[in-house]
Order: structure tokens, then C-alpha cells, then sequence
């Protein structure tokens, strides 16, 4: 059985940067990314149902820039999923994804983004700071849906988190300043210096 394609892939007149398209989105968070259509699905909806079949696999075609966005939208959805591991309230997921969303994160050119081989630079400085703020755009809404389609009961659903530790394309996104100051996990060697 083969990976899902972005249905967006199909759409000709869009804008990519650093080989990411510019898809329109169903949101109120700010950003570059066209309005869409509030009846159609966008690619959050897009990224939130293809997931658990798409997470499954390690290798994956890239059809079209729209796929780059699938892809970028999975791996943040399985970060997501990893903060959220010791089954916070709704409430507390949240503030927990909102924080993420909005923290520091690599973008296709930087030293420190872990798909380079995937995509391309932007071209110049006003291209990185449009696909910063794009991306951001993403991670915000996607942190505001996510919990809504994953909580049962006020706990997340078993069928979204025994996917926290998949990587799809056997490749995780790593964000920038994830020490402890960020909520992330301090290395050994750190907690040997703060010792000394």
C-alpha cells in the first residue's frame, strides 16, 4: 500500500518558497498564507487525516510542493503528540502546543533543519522570513486544532498517541533551543555542568 499524496499537488497557481507552497488555510492566526474556503478542507485537515496512514511509513515520493507541507505537518503533528505523552487536560495541551507552536524552529535552509536534502533555500532574505512566518502560521493552527481532534474525555485519544514515537520517514523535527528552558529534555552533559 502506497503513502497518500497531498491533494493540493494538483494546484498549479500556487507560490512556493524554499519548495514549500504557499496553500491557503482556515485560520485567524496572521500570517502569509491565503484564506480558504471555510467549507473545503485545507492542508491542516489534510495533514490530521492523513497521519496515522501516512506516519506508518519510511519512505515517501514526493509528488509536488504540496507534499513537502504534508510532510513538514506530520512530522510537527508526531512532536506534538510527544509533548502531550503524559496526558495533560485539554486545557493544559493547549498552552503546552501553543508554547511549541510558537518556539523556535528550523526552516528548510537553516544548518539545523533536518530535511535539507528535501528542500531548497530560499532564495533570499525576504523568502526565508516569508517561509518563517508561513511555517509559523502552520505550526499555530495546527497547535489549535490538534487538541480538539485528538481529546476523549479530557485525556488524549489511545489511537492518536501510540503514534508519539513514529517517525515517519524514520526523521523528526528537532526544535531549536529545546533545552530545559524550552520544556525539552536536558542532555547528561548538561546536568554534569550545572553539577559543577
Amino acid at each position: 500500500m502506497p503513502a497518500y499524496h497531498s491533494a493540493f499537488n494538483e494546484l498549479t497557481d500556487l507560490r512556493s518558497v524554499g519548495s514549500m507552497a504557499l496553500l491557503p488555510i482556515k485560520t485567524r492566526v496572521r500570517g502569509p498564507a491565503p484564506i480558504a474556503d471555510p467549507n473545503a478542507e485545507d492542508i491542516i485537515d489534510e495533514a490530521l487525516n492523513l497521519f496515522r496512514a501516512n506516519v506508518l511509513f519510511r519512505n515517501f515520493e514526493i509528488k509536488g510542493d504540496a507534499d513537502r507541507v504534508l510532510i513538514y505537518l506530520i512530522l510537527f503533528i508526531t512532536e506534538c503528540l510527544g509533548k502531550l505523552a503524559r496526558n495533560p487536560s485539554l486545557r493544559e495541551a493547549e498552552k503546552i502546543l501553543g508554547t511549541l507552536a510558537l518556539g523556535n524552529f528550523a526552516i528548510p535552509g537553516d544548518a539545523t533543519f533536518p530535511l535539507n536534502a528535501l528542500y531548497t533555500a530560499p532564495a533570499n532574505k525576504m523568502d526565508a522570513d516569508l517561509l518563517r512566518q508561513y511555517v509559523s502560521q502552520l505550526r499555530q493552527e495546527m497547535a489549535v486544532r490538534l487538541p480538539n481532534r485528538i481529546y476523549e474525555n479530557d485525556k488524549p485519544g489511545k489511537w492518536w498517541m501510540c503514534f508519539q514515537k513514529r517517525k515517519f520517514m524514520n526523521k523528526t523535527l528537532q526544535t531549536v533551543g529545546a533545552g530545559a528552558g524550552a520544556g525539552g529534555a536536558r542532555s547528561r552533559s548538561e546536568e554534569k555542568m550545572e553539577k559543577s
